[in-house]
């Protein structure tokens, strides 16, 4: 009986998770509002609580985190990186701190202490990669000449999470200032380590796992990813972090195979992974946080814009290129509910799990929404400048 039981929630979970996929397709929107807002739902204190297997649910969100990360690191090669960090670093310095510092305020004005304060600077520094790739694509913009600038500021964001969340992780896991020290110097060593080893050695480790079979590729490569996530635990860097390694090590010949075997895997664990933080945030929390999370979405439009445009001008992009790009960057998502999920279960302030639900909602919404926007400001620029010009004349 238990088993039946088991099945039938299963089941109801994961269809209803296809159901609201395809209400987000036609709706034009990414699915992870409606994931979170799925959970927010059918979670303890919301519409219809659910009772969802927890074990299992569980197990899937850590999977799931490790899943989107890796793929995201498949999406880079370390030499990809580098160069990036070489030509963009200004404007990626600029971009976490403009973005990460209002998290940080509002987390110590709202007294989640200078740890909390540390978790919000990462839930409001970072884009989310899977909807500007997705937004991007469905609106015909991948061969835009300022996209290389939108898509050089998420490889500096994503290198730079790769150095915050095994500090973060350190931190959250130490009892004391000196052993909160040596945690993050062990973290960023290992870091260090696995660039290098990504740098020399990832064509050998991608030839290794690489068997010209999708299902043995599939095994390998899961079976790999999760074997370094749980060693990256181990050592306080993060599942998350040892995953996105791992995906850019093996990035420079397996990036088309790992991909088409493993995205279907990435799609089913990350809706879990979702609608998880949604059941495990008591809707009953957001009210508070709503007069914060408002003020944390405008601010975090405009420096999105702001750093999107001063990426866009490095790279001689005229000012419409510049609009869009600013606009592409505005969504937040996986990242901002890995860190605030990391922090809660650290035992952080439950409310923190809240505001970072609410802005992520509100971040992932209006960010593609924004997106199609900027084409037709750009457009009535454009045209403004034209009157100008012929009027001058």
């Amino acid at each position: 009986m238990h088993t039946a039981a088991l099945l039938i929630e299963l089941g109801a979970v994961i269809f209803g998770l296809g159901l609201v996929g395809r209400l987000a397709g036609r709706l034009g929107i990414s699915p992870v509002p409606l994931y979170l807002l799925a959970g927010l739902a059918f979670g303890a204190g919301g519409v219809l609580p659910l009772n969802a297997p927890e074990e299992f649910l569980d197990a899937a969100s850590e999977i799931g985190v490790v899943m989107l990360l890796l793929l995201l690191g498949l999406e880079y090669s370390a030499g990809d990186l580098l160069g990036n960090l070489k030509r963009q670093a200004p404007v990626g310095v600029l971009d976490l701190f403009l973005n990460g510092l209002p998290g940080a305020a509002i987390g110590l004005l709202l007294g989640y202490g200078p740890i909390g304060a540390l978790a919000m600077f990462g839930v409001t520094a970072v884009s989310s990669s899977g909807i500007v790739a997705k937004v991007l694509a469905d609106l015909g913009r991948l061969g835009n000449r300022e996209t290389p600038s939108v898509l050089g500021i998420l490889v500096l964001e994503d290198l730079g999470m790769a150095v915050y969340l095994p500090v973060l992780t350190a931190v959250l896991a130490a009892s004391g200032v000196w052993e909160a020290t040596g945690s993050v110097l062990i973290a960023l060593a290992c870091l260090a380590v696995a660039l290098v080893v990504a740098l020399r050695w990832g064509s050998v480790i991608s030839r290794f796992v690489s068997a010209g079979s999708n299902e043995v590729t599939l095994l390998r490569v899961l079976g790999l990813a999760l074997l370094v996530a749980g060693v990256a635990e181990q050592v306080h860097v993060s599942a998350a972090v040892g995953a996105f390694l791992l995906g850019i090590a093996l990035s420079e010949d397996l990036d088309e195979e790992a991909h088409r075997s493993l995205e279907p895997l990435r799609d089913l664990f990350a809706a879990v992974f979702f609608v998880s933080f949604g059941l495990s945030t008591d809707p009953s929390t957001l009210p508070p946080v709503l007069l914060p999370a408002a003020a944390l979405v405008v601010v975090g439009v405009l420096t999105k814009l702001v750093t999107g445009w001063f990426a866009a001008k490095r790279a001689g992009i005229a000012i419409p290129g510049r609009i869009r790009a600013g606009a592409a960057l505005v969504p937040r998502g996986e990242f901002s509910i890995v860190i605030a999920g990391l922090a809660t279960a650290a035992g952080l302030d439950p409310q923190l799990a809240a505001l970072a639900a609410a802005y992520v909602l509100a971040m992932a919404v209006l960010g593609p929404l924004l997106a199609r926007w900027a084409d037709p400001v750009a457009r009535r620029w454009v045209r403004r400048q034209r009157e100008r010009a012929a009027t001058a004349r």
